[in-house]
């Protein structure tokens, strides 16, 4: 793990992560910055996580991963797709069958099964809803920057 982008990202992320502790979350793992300094957060574990919580409703952009308790799958995909945005999610599960599943009826650009390591200059990259207006890198990165038009010609 590297540093955050900026001071503002630092003070995003503990932001959300005392907007969650407030409303009842428990830190398993981190919750702070780090002893490095600069632009260093903890990687951190979040416990307990509502809907109400600003890591459920808003972008983070930080090392934080908020866990939610769900009933099934039916459930737990209908937390993850309550949102605005929709730049990535992420997963773990064995059964092929559930991946594929669970891989199709999330909203998010982009989907990690099974890791968090999603990014590549090979793949696309962004998001749908409110998370980004396209897509960077791969072939289909070039697609938002043309328009496609058809013209039929008779009788030349």
């Amino acid at each position: 793990l590297g540093p955050l982008i900026d001071d503002k990202a630092v003070e995003k992320v503990e932001e959300h992560v005392a907007d969650a502790l407030a409303k009842g979350a428990k830190v398993v793992l981190g919750g702070k910055r780090h002893a490095l300094g600069g632009r260093f957060f903890e990687p951190t574990i979040l416990t307990g996580v509502t809907k109400a919580m600003k890591v459920a409703s808003e972008e983070t952009f930080g090392p934080v991963a908020p866990l939610f308790r769900f009933k099934d799958e039916a459930d737990v995909i209908a937390q993850a797709n309550d949102t605005e945005f929709g730049l990535a999610s992420y997963f773990y599960a064995r059964d092929l069958g559930r991946v594929w599943r669970v891989a199709e009826a999330l909203e998010a650009g982009i989907v990690g099964v099974n890791t968090g390591l999603i990014s590549t200059e090979v793949a696309p990259f962004g998001g749908v809803k409110q998370s980004g207006v396209g897509r960077e890198g791969s072939k289909y990165g070039i697609d938002d920057f043309v328009q496609i038009k058809y013209v039929s010609m008779g009788g030349i």
